[in-house]
């Protein structure tokens, strides 16, 4: 299983041929293990990975012991924005070893992970898909309202009832999406199509296996 972090740059297009595609171009860089996770040890196996740099100040306390634990490790990993996990079957990573975009190559599908816009409170039309209610006369401020919710009994909402309420801001998972190209000078990997998130927010991205 191949896996790294990026940070999501926005969309634009490229040209396959005498066609245009649309394409997400995601940042990535270099990536290093700061940790395995054993079913031995803790209970499942998994990798955890650094990527980025924020500074000293802004480091939690119990985050800057974790990665002072690491030797030999280089100094612009000293300092990481991100930690995350991926969970593997088995692994032969080490704690401090680099992970680059080299890894992928164009035309590999891949599995995006990443936390979409925050939309604030919204009503069911938006937050549901819902028609709202008719056009017709008679109808005053009722054209977006969700309607009934439910029948005379059991006398309360029940649970996951499609309402009104926050939306976004959650983590998601795009599956299958294809690589369209590789920029290795560049740590730029365009991924086919759209993925959720606003320019800058953190991305994982995993090999699919399909």
């Amino acid at each position: 299983m191949k896996f790294i972090l990026g940070t999501k740059l926005g969309m634009t297009q490229i040209y396959k041929g005498d066609k245009i595609v649309p394409v997400t171009l995601i940042e990535s860089g270099s990536n290093f293990v700061s940790q395995v996770k054993t079913m031995e040890t803790d209970g499942y196996s998994a990798v955890q990975i650094g990527f980025g740099s924020r500074k000293e100040k802004n480091i939690a306390k119990p985050q800057k012991g974790h990665i002072k634990k690491i030797s030999g490790l280089k100094p612009q990993f000293s300092n990481p924005r991100w930690l995350r996990e991926f969970r593997v079957d088995k692994t032969e990573m080490k704690v401090g070893d680099e992970i680059g975009i080299d890894s992928f190559v164009a035309g590999e599908y891949v599995n995006i992970v990443a936390i979409t816009k925050g939309r604030g409170c919204q009503g069911v039309v938006k937050r549901h898909g819902f028609g709202g209610g008719p056009k017709s006369h008679g109808q005053k401020d009722r054209h977006r309202a969700p309607g009934s919710i439910g029948s005379s009994w059991p006398q309360y909402v029940l649970k996951g009832m499609r309402m009104a309420g926050r939306m976004g801001g959650g983590s998601i998972t795009i599956k299958n999406l294809e690589i369209a190209e590789i920029d290795k000078d560049k740590n730029l990997v365009a991924v086919k199509g759209a993925v959720p998130g606003r320019r800058g927010s953190l991305i994982m991205m995993s090999s699919a296996g399909k």
